[in-house]
Formats: structure tokens, C-alpha cells, sequence
């Protein structure tokens, strides 16, 4: 909650800064507009501190891993691009071929993220209905991620497969065991009970999935995977099937008709609670989609500071460049902690909501764990002595 807090607050803080400096900037540009020399500075500089572009360039889709800019030449790694249109049949390319937009290729054309069909004047075709199928930048580290589980588990397994529990694990596998236990003993056992080893594939599955998506878009010019909408959906659906293929009568009855309540109470209560179902699942999208968002918008607006300062002077620019990284470099650590955090509280919140499906009740479970005559149980020799 602490850290939270206080990305919050930095993202705040900024935000006000960037307006600021930003409304300075542009005021100093109207007032020149009479120089032409001026206004040609002025446009440049405000290219150069477009932050919300770079934000949103880094956040949204793609289809390419753009790295870097030099000379005006970028450096990036195109993706295929999948293009199906009942009209043209199926088109398979290079993003390459669209030169960043700038360029039509096989009636195809790069307009901001999407690629669309346009006409020989450059235009939209309207006419021309398409489907986009490519394999895009979240698609592909996605990909990437698979992979990677599948690599470490195997790894881990295979060791555990050729010496045994009773040799001492060694290597990568002494680093993954322990993260395994903790869920095990921390999120499963808790909060599932005896019934814990029938869902510990998955909860492990959601686990390394999430970290390794949110590690892997910490390198610059990678996707932030665990910050788009759509994959967090998905993570979602998917916990909110599980959670209703574990359901049972009784989990259902409190839905509709929860016990011990007044009849106008659960007028109230009833669309309420079913309502949570829905609601369970959404709040596990929003949390990790905004957490790993605002992250990543704090590490941009810090260097996006540097440009701030730089197109009011070159030395203000030169002078913050300092702070600014040291910034950026502490959020980036702080990041890297909240990756584990954010997998952890996912994969934590689907057990609950898991052991709350399939719970019998506080009563049964209490009546058949303590025996209110527990020497009923003992032989009569037992008893005797």
C-alpha cells in the first residue's frame, strides 16, 4: 500500500511539473510566432517534449520492437504482419515494408497502430473490409514468455526427475524452489484447503506467467504485456471460469437466497452478490493493468523531464539530467519488486475467491474437524488406560 502510495503521489507530482513547463514553453512560442527562425525552433522543441506520445507509443501495441532512434534512422526488429480481406484474399509481410507509415505496400498502410487498407492516393478504403491477424509485439513476448515457463519448468523438473527429493536442489533449481513452497504453503494451503494440490498447476501457471511478462517488460524496448487491458482481461476470464466450475449449492444458495437476512434485505443483497461474481474477476483485471501502467508512465515522465527542462535551456536540461536518472533508476528497482508483488497478489486473490466457491460453511467445517467427545473415538483398553 506504501508503494502505491507513493507512485501515486510521484505521478501526481509530475503531472503538475510537465503541465507547467509545458504551458511556459508553449507561451514563449506564441509570443515569437512573429519570427520565423523562432517558430521553426518552437516546433522542434515541441516534438521533442511530446510525452504523452512516447507514453503511449511504449504502452499501446505494436508492430515492431522499436529500441532506439539514431539519426533519425531507427532501431527496431519488425514483426509479420497478417492481413485477411474477403476482397484480397490473405497478405503476409514484413512491417518492415510500411517504413513506419510512410510507405503503402501490397494496398496496405501503417495509419498511427493499425494497419488499414487504403487506396492509391494514400487514403482509408472504406470499401474494403479487413482483418488484421498479425503477430504483434504483445503476441509475440507473450511467445516469448511461454517459452521461458516452459524452459525453467522443464529444467526443474527434469532435476527433480533424475536425483530425487532426497538430494538437496542445486543451481536454478535452489532458486525456483523456494518461490514454488511459498505458494504452495502461503497462497494454496490457506486458502484451499486439502483440495489445494488440484489447483496448484494453475495458480502456479498464473504466477510465473505474470512475473515473467512483467520482468520481461522491463527491458527497454520490449511490450509492458501485464499493462494492456486486453491480456489482463483475458487472465481474468480465465480465473473467473475456474472460479465457477468450483462452485457448489451451497455457494449458490447464499447468491440467491443468503440465509439469516430479512426478506427486504435480500432484495438488496441478491443482485449484490451476484453482481460480485462479475466483480471479482474485474477487480483482478484493473489491479494489475493500472499497477503495472502507472510504473512504467513514472519511468517515462522521469526521462521525459530531461526534454522538459532541455527546451527551455540546455543547461537546465543538461543540469536535471542527473536527477533524472537517479529517478529513474530507483523507480526501476522499485518496479522490478512490484513485478513480484503484482503476480503474487493475483495469484493470491483467484485462491481466495477459489476457496470462497467451494466453502461449506464455517459450521460443518467446525463440527467435523473438532469432536466435541473426542474419547468416543478411543477403544476401550485406550480408554482404560
Amino acid at each position: 500500500m506504501r508503494c502505491n502510495s507513493v507512485k501515486s503521489l510521484l505521478v501526481a507530482v509530475f503531472s503538475l511539473f510537465m503541465v507547467f513547463f509545458c504551458n511556459n514553453s508553449f507561451a514563449q512560442h506564441e509570443g515569437e510566432k512573429h519570427e520565423e527562425k523562432t517558430e521553426a525552433a518552437g516546433e522542434k522543441a515541441e516534438k521533442k517534449i511530446d510525452a504523452a506520445a512516447v507514453i503511449m507509443e511504449h504502452i499501446l501495441d505494436n508492430h515492431e520492437f522499436h529500441f532506439a532512434e539514431i539519426g533519425g534512422h531507427p532501431i527496431s526488429i519488425p514483426l509479420p504482419v497478417i492481413m485477411y480481406s474477403p476482397q484480397k484474399g490473405l497478405s503476409v509481410f514484413s512491417s518492415s515494408k510500411l517504413e513506419h507509415g510512410h510507405a503503402t505496400y501490397n494496398g496496405y498502410k501503417l495509419i498511427g497502430k493499425d494497419v488499414k487498407p487504403v487506396t492509391e492516393a494514400g487514403k482509408v478504403d472504406e470499401t474494403i473490409q479487413a482483418y488484421d491477424l498479425s503477430l504483434t509485439r504483445n503476441v509475440m513476448q507473450m511467445f516469448i514468455a511461454v517459452i521461458l515457463l516452459i524452459i525453467v519448468m522443464m529444467n526443474v523438473a527434469g532435476k527433480y526427475k533424475k536425483n530425487g527429493h532426497m538430494v538437496a536442489p542445486t543451481g536454478f533449481q535452489n532458486a525456483v524452489e523456494p518461490v514454488i513452497t511459498f505458494i504452495r504453503d502461503e497462497v494454496g494451503k490457506p486458502n484451499l484447503g486439502k483440495k489445494y494440490e488440484k489447483y496448484m498447476p494453475y495458480l502456479l501457471t498464473i504466477f510465473f506467467f505474470i512475473l515473467i511478462n512483467n520482468l520481461v517488460g522491463l527491458i527497454p524496448g520490449s511490450a509492458n504485456v501485464t499493462g494492456n487491458i486486453s491480456f489482463t482481461l483475458v487472465l481474468a476470464f480465465i480465473s473467473m471460469l475456474v472460479i465457477l466450475f468450483s462452485t457448489n449449492g451451497h455457494f449458490w444458495g447464499h447468491i440467491f437466497w443468503p440465509p439469516g437476512v430479512p426478506f427486504l434485505v435480500k432484495i438488496i443483497l441478491i443482485p449484490v452478490e451476484f453482481a460480485g461474481i462479475f466483480i471479482k474477476p474485474l477487480a483482478l483485471m484493473i489491479r494489475l493493468f493500472a499497477n503495472m501502467v502507472a510504473g512504467h508512465i513514472v519511468i517515462i515522465c522521469f526521462i521525459s523531464l530531461i526534454f522538459i527542462f532541455g527546451a527551455m535551456s540546455s543547461v537546465a536540461g543538461i543540469g536535471f539530467s542527473p536527477v533524472s536518472v537517479a529517478f529513474t533508476v530507483f523507480i526501476y528497482f522499485i518496479e522490478i519488486l512490484v513485478a513480484f508483488i503484482q503476480a503474487f497478489i493475483f495469484t493470491n486473490l483467484t485462491a481466495v475467491f477459489i476457496g470462497q466457491a467451494f466453502e461449506t460453511g464455517h459450521v460443518e467445517n467446525d463440527h467435523a474437524t473438532h469432536d466435541p467427545h473426542p474419547t468416543s473415538k478411543l477403544s476401550e483398553k485406550e480408554f482404560a488406560l
